[in-house]
């Protein structure tokens, strides 16, 4: 691999392992009374006291404090994190099923916010932004220039339910700048990002995290397919980092006759405990295969295992994260918490899918993905270094499958690299693609507005001269166009500009049917089902 290709491996890598460690596994809650009364008195204690009251200079204790949480945790295995109560709502509201905002999408372009799309229904919908205004201020201050970040917009923009927000807002084609007052209000948080008939009888479902209300959200996906012919289920679950036990218990057990083992959990302090299907599942006996990859973490895992412990469906794709740790989250009397790793689960066989580490190397842990491209393992089934001497263990019918890191899916899907450029690798690592797709958007918004469907986006877009019209862009930029390198990259280029486009017009209902249209992860769970 080369080095541009390793940079683009590591954007990719570094995005997503946050997710994986925000996405860590909560198998019970903890109440902050509960936990104080294990504190007791000690040596750290004193010494704070001690250097707050006689040290020679006044120095910031809580500060110190903070970082001394920080560093005791990371101590100990890589999913125990120490979370400050400045970042405990952000944090938890990655899995909450809403939180308290204005209702819009956005991205930061031109130091500048960009409402990529609005929420129907919500506060900002109901007072009239578009998809396409440019937030400039905020509370009668000026928001715009390269210090805002995405995290500084949410500040501004979340709040309490009720709380009123100002907001200036440029709109294309008007000069002076609109005013609104919005009042926030709760928005949901969807974890089901598409579900859509991706073949006559075959239904496509992606879910994107185990949230709160992902299991609720999955039922109503199946329900919806089913009415539309849906007679077999392909779950994505890549790059899903996992969430709520709870949830992907529930979504398992929709697909399991009655008494088969789902996942077992347990630790020093914490009893096992054991879940089992009821058979009363709604898809007990229709077929189905589930995708993952390098990024699908601990309750993906839980998923996908049981699925394939209990022979009950194909897994595809490549080697899973192998998170198999249980977190506690126990909040503390300040407001922040800890994440605590109390067990561990094991698939129905036995196996743990945890993969190695070791106790206060958490920089060498997150680093095995990276470690897995350079090695090869992305590209090829033969590359995958397990565990030396993987335990090996039996599933429901005999197969011989392996503990130790990760599911290893049935059928192995190489990464596929045929159209690498460097050309292709400059216009991904700089955001220029999406960049495009936004700015074709803007200009073309009375147009796409008639389309409804993706399908429909499909053929418009077929129709016009895309790929001319981004080169010219890219160029514009400083990045020379390449014949060659492009001719090679053409089709990825095309194919990642459409659906771009696509998200910024319809959303997801029209990103991933174009995104997924020659997934050869997806070409082969479909040949997968053809098969009796």
């Amino acid at each position: 691999m080369n080095k541009k290709n390793l940079l683009l491996v590591l954007i990719i890598f570094l995005a997503l392992i946050s997710g994986v460690l925000l996405g860590n596994l909560l198998a019970r809650r903890a109440n902050g009374s509960g936990f104080s009364r294990i504190l007791s008195h000690s040596k750290v204690d004193d010494l704070l006291s001690i250097i707050k009251s006689q040290y020679v200079d006044t120095v910031n204790v809580k500060e110190m404090t903070e970082e001394l949480m920080t560093d005791v945790t990371s101590k100990l295995d890589p999913h125990t994190v120490y979370i400050p109560a400045t970042d405990l709502e952000n944090v938890n509201s990655e899995l909450e099923g809403s939180f308290s905002g204005i209702g819009v999408q956005f991205n930061i372009q031109s130091d500048t916010i960009m409402i990529v799309s609005v929420i129907r229904g919500g506060p900002s919908d109901k007072v009239g932004l578009i998809a396409g205004d440019r937030i400039v201020r905020v509370n009668d201050s000026v928001f715009v220039g390269k210090k805002i970040t995405n995290e500084k917009v949410m500040k501004k923009l979340r709040g309490k339910p009720g709380s009123i927000v100002k907001l200036g807002v440029k709109r294309h084609g008007t000069r002076e700048i609109l005013h609104y007052s919005i009042t926030r209000g709760e928005i949901p948080v969807n974890s089901v990002d598409i579900a859509y008939m991706i073949e006559p009888q075959v239904g496509f479902i992606k879910v994107s995290k185990f949230a709160q209300t992902t299991y609720t959200e999955f039922l109503n996906a199946i329900a919806t397919l089913r009415n539309q012919g849906a007679k077999k289920y392909i779950i994505d679950l890549r790059e899903n980092s996992g969430g709520f036990m709870d949830q992907a218990i529930n979504m398992v057990n929709e697909f399991l006759p009655a008494g088969r083992m789902i996942v077992y959990s347990k630790g020093k302090s914490y009893p096992r405990s054991e879940a089992h299907s009821d058979g009363k599942g709604s898809c007990i006996n229709v077929p189905m295969v589930v995708l993952i990859d390098e990024f699908s973490a601990s309750a993906s895992e839980i998923f996908s295992g049981a699925i394939q412990d209990n022979d009950r469906g194909m897994i595809v794709g490549r080697r899973s994260f192998g998170k198999g740790l249980v977190q506690q989250q126990l909040t503390l009397p300040d407001g922040s918490a800890i994440r605590l790793t109390v067990a561990r689960y094991y698939t129905p066989s036995g196996r743990s899918i945890q993969k190695p580490y070791t106790i206060g190397k958490s920089q060498d842990y997150e680093m095995d993905i990276v470690h897995r491209y350079l090695h090869g393992e992305i590209d090829n089934k033969d590359s995958i270094h397990l565990k030396k001497n993987a335990p090996k263990y039996k599933t429901f019918g005999g197969r011989t499958v392996y503990g130790g890191g990760g599911i290893t899916p049935d059928i192995f899907i190489p990464r596929d690299t045929s159209e690498y450029t460097p050309y292709l690798n400059k216009v991904i690592n700089y955001g220029y693609l999406y960049q495009y797709a936004f700015q074709y958007t803007d200009k073309n918004r009375e147009k796409l507005k008639s389309i409804k469907t993706w399908k429909q986006m499909d053929n418009y877009l077929d129709g016009q001269d895309l790929l001319s019209d981004f080169i010219r862009f890219a160029t514009t930029k400083g990045v020379a166009a390449n014949p060659k390198q492009i001719n090679i990259s053409k089709r990825f280029l095309l194919s990642q500009i459409k659906a771009y486009i696509s998200r910024n017009s319809l959303g997801d209902s029209g990103f991933y049917p174009l995104l997924y249209k020659d997934d050869k992860t997806v070409k082969s769970a479909l040949q997968s089902l053809s098969k009796k």
